[in-house]
């Protein structure tokens, strides 16, 4: 009896000890991935747009109206559908004509915390951006900027609501305030994730397999274009380090990036990192959304961006810790429409 107690008391101190150990090692890894990857805001602010309610409230009916494209067919969530993690899983997306778009629409949740904005970075921030696809002839198709105003002028109740947010203009109702209004309802789409419980520091926040896939995704220097508060976002590579991106994501055009923008030889096939929040959700994947499935998409940047073959149990872990980046939806997105 006294033998069976003393191996009992054996197993359960080898058990302590090797959870210990592992505490320990998970320690480390906590500490470390939160200097990689920092905190995440409830909202991205903005010195040249300061975010109030009444801005809030005014940007996301704005978001939300088909009134901004030229056949009252298309709104900002038609292409980026806030219920659907701000995609609409199509490689690309159809404009106010029926006619595709040449890449994919980014998810728009916490796109508020890259560097820029577009594949190709071409626009510096939310605001920015916002008033491109009203007037990109192929997305909402507007004619120009005095039509989208002259349209929104028809309706009282936008008027009352730009006066709210914009009190000390003359003419509130503007393209610029259009844009103001967009860029401060998305600097609070901001999605915690379980990831973000573990980077404050609960350890039990991830299982086993995810924390591997974390080890992993910092061993393999994943993190150097997938780093901060968005992981990702922040960075432009060469899209195709080590070969050809089109040879491995069968894509039918080959875009060149920043290089269609600049005309820049050093510019050829450099994109935006994309952020990986919420990854598993907003496939497909890469700027023309050529590639379907989250673990084949890791297998390819493995490949043409660090010259490394992930074995299936590699791609398995790593796949476990992106899901684990799948966040909280905005809550009530709709309930001020």
């Amino acid at each position: 009896m006294n033998k069976y107690i003393y191996v009992v008391a054996l197993f359960i101190f080898m058990l302590s000890c090797n959870k210990s150990t592992k505490n320990s090692e998970y320690v480390e890894l906590q500490k470390k991935a939160s200097t990689i990857f920092g905190t995440l805001p409830t909202q991205v602010e903005n010195p040249k747009n300061v975010i109030t309610e009444e801005k809030v409230i005014l940007g996301q009916k704005l978001y939300f109206d088909k009134r901004l494209s030229k056949d009252n067919t298309q709104s900002c969530n038609t292409c980026h559908d806030l219920n659907n993690y701000g995609v609409d899983n199509l490689s690309t997306s159809p404009g106010n004509d029926g006619t595709l778009g040449t890449r994919n629409s980014p998810t728009v949740l916490n796109a508020a915390l890259h560097k820029d904005q577009f594949w190709d970075g071409r626009e510096p921030d939310v605001e920015a951006q916002a008033g491109g696809p009203i007037l990109n002839p192929v997305e909402m198709a507007m004619p120009s900027e005095e039509v989208v105003v002259k349209r929104l002028l028809e309706d009282d109740n936008y008027l009352e609501m730009f006066e709210a947010a914009f009190p000390n203009d003359e003419k509130p109702i503007t393209y610029k305030n259009i844009q103001k209004a967009i860029g401060a309802f998305e600097r609070k789409l901001i999605t915690p994730s379980r990831f973000d419980d573990f980077i404050a520091g609960d350890l039990e926040s991830l299982n086993e397999k995810e924390l591997k896939g974390l080890q992993l995704f910092i061993d393999n220097g994943c993190t150097a274009c997938h780093s901060g508060n968005a992981l990702g976002g922040n960075v432009h590579q060469k899209f195709g380090l080590f070969d050809e991106y089109w040879k491995h994501t069968k894509s039918k055009n080959i875009d060149k990036g920043k290089f269609e923008i600049t005309h820049k030889e050093s510019d050829k096939y450099m994109f935006k990192s994309p952020s990986l929040r919420n990854i598993a959700k907003t496939y497909p994947y890469f700027h023309d959304g050529s590639v379907h499935k989250l673990d084949e998409a890791v297998s390819i940047m493995g490949k043409v961006q660090l010259n490394k073959k992930f074995t299936s149990e590699e791609l398995d872990a790593m796949v476990a810790f992106l899901n684990s980046l799948t966040g909280e939806l905005p809550e009530d997105i709709q309930k001020n429409l």
